[in-house]
């Protein structure tokens, strides 16, 4: 494990700050290449907002609920615990 760890000299931290700065640069320079105008696509809807205050609670139907859940018992729903 010692050949993962070494003492990084000064002539090495130079050398780190400029191949960092290198990549820097490099990346900035492409980065600026890139076409900052990215045309939006255009959705129409008739709707695209909801109206506010319309919203309720949904009906659940228990039969269903409990027709779809593998485990149960009475009133309960087992759920699974620690498989996932």
């Amino acid at each position: 494990m010692d050949f993962l760890w070494h003492k990084v000299s000064e002539k090495e931290k130079d050398q780190i700050k400029k191949e960092a700065k290198q990549i820097m640069d490099s990346f900035s320079k492409k980065l600026a290449k890139v076409d900052k105008k990215m045309a939006e696509p255009i959705i129409e809807r008739d709707q695209f907002e909801r109206d506010e205050g319309k919203g309720g609670c949904a009906e659940i139907d228990r039969k269903i609920m409990f027709g779809n859940a593998p485990e149960k018992n009475d009133d309960f729903i087992i759920a699974e615990k620690g498989r996932w």
